[in-house]
């Protein structure tokens, strides 16, 4: 599995983003896909998750009601929408999808908040 994700950039407080992430490869062997972020000098976090097939989805407390995560199985695509943006969201943000036997990471795409 191969992941690449598109859309970061800078924005200014309030503002909104949508980031990319398209998988290629085994794609059919993908439990649940995610997204993560990781600040200057901070672990990694999760962010938001959606498992395939339901659809369900998690979000991380600090996101909730203003990150929505989905996904487009035609597209092999999932997606960030990212409203309300914060300077504390500034990181950059990963994703991951989850096979049976291992996880697969992307290469990041940086996100900046200004205040």
């Amino acid at each position: 599995v191969q992941l690449v994700e598109s859309g970061g950039g800078a924005v200014q407080a309030g503002g909104s983003l949508r980031l990319s992430c398209a998988a290629s490869g085994s794609t059919f062997s993908i439990n649940v896909m995610g997204w993560y972020r990781q600040a200057p000098g901070k672990q990694r976090s999760l962010v938001a998750t959606i498992r395939t097939g339901r659809d369900s989805t998690y979000y991380a407390n600090s996101v909730k009601g203003r990150f929505t995560i989905s996904r487009d199985n035609a597209k092999n695509t999932m997606y960030l929408q990212m409203n309300s943006l914060k300077p504390e969201d500034t990181a950059v943000y990963y994703c991951k999808a989850e096979t049976w036997s291992r996880g697969y990471w992307g290469q990041g795409t940086q996100v900046t908040v200004s205040s």
